[in-house]
């Protein structure tokens, strides 16, 4: 009796045991990887060309009301560098970046007859770079930062007027030496085309006050006339490279999304 018991447990314990044995085994849980997003952080050094176009290029005499100059100078090209640094938290970034841009000079010409005076010619050299120092402040798309810009700018001031009496001969010159500070404004879209190099495109809008020539008062002619520039601006477009150092950059990945 008690082997023929002993013989049905083992036929009924087979096929279960075949059955358990043929169950698909539930493979275990992978942790999604965090995707790697590209990091702004850090400080960088680069160059950029482009064009800048100054308005209200012109000039005023303050005894007779002569006017010469056009209302805008024509456009002329551009080339510099910039420096800076970012961080990085989140999507927004923060940094401040100094820049300097060679613009090439250029000379603006005048004549007129001046009543008791005789024939007038003047000459006014212009500016040959200009500078600005800004805070910059953006948000990060990945490898694509939108961002902004404000500070402060100089411009090489308008270095020598010179004026010359073509009917007596004698001439005048004026310094204007020193630069002119003023504010700018601007924006830009910049993409990180490989890991430390990104690639930017900006627009800056640098406004700044005009200046005045006196002429002395011991002056073969014209004496204690004045010559005025109004309110001048310069547009800025430039395509700049940047590299950048990977100081301060986080060893892990700036944003997680699972």
């Amino acid at each position: 009796m008690r082997k023929h018991l002993l013989a049905c447990a083992i036929a009924v314990a087979m096929p279960v045991s075949a059955f358990a044995a043929d169950l698909p085994v539930k493979a275990p849980r992978v942790a999604p990887v965090a995707p790697v997003y590209y990091s702004w952080t850090g400080c960088y050094i680069g160059g950029n060309v482009g064009g800048a176009w100054r308005g209200n290029d012109g000039w005023t005499d303050a005894r007779f009301g002569l006017n010469w100059g056009s209302g805008n100078n024509d456009g002329r090209f551009i080339a510099g560098g910039q420096v800076g640094c970012n961080y990085q938290f989140d999507r927004f970034v923060i940094g401040a970046e100094w820049d300097a841009d060679w613009t090439g000079r250029r000379d603006t010409n005048f004549a007129a007859v001046v009543p008791g005076v005789g024939n007038i010619v003047a000459t006014a050299s212009s500016s040959s770079w200009v500078s600005t120092l800004a805070a910059r402040f953006g948000v990060a798309f990945d490898r694509v930062l939108i961002y902004g810009k404000a500070g402060v700018g100089w411009v090489g001031a308008d270095g020598d007027l010179t004026v010359v009496n073509l009917t007596t001969g004698n001439a005048i010159a004026l310094s204007g030496g020193g630069s002119r500070t003023g504010w700018v404004v601007g924006a830009g879209v910049e993409w990180g085309i490989w890991d430390n190099w990104s690639m930017k495109l900006e627009y800056d809008y640098l406004w700044r006050n005009g200046n005045t020539f006196f002429v002395p008062l011991n002056a073969p002619f014209l004496a204690g006339d004045s010559f005025t520039t109004g309110n001048r601006n310069i547009q800025m477009v430039k395509l700049g490279i940047n590299y950048r150092f990977n100081w301060w950059a986080p060893a892990t990945p700036v944003r997680a999304a699972y």
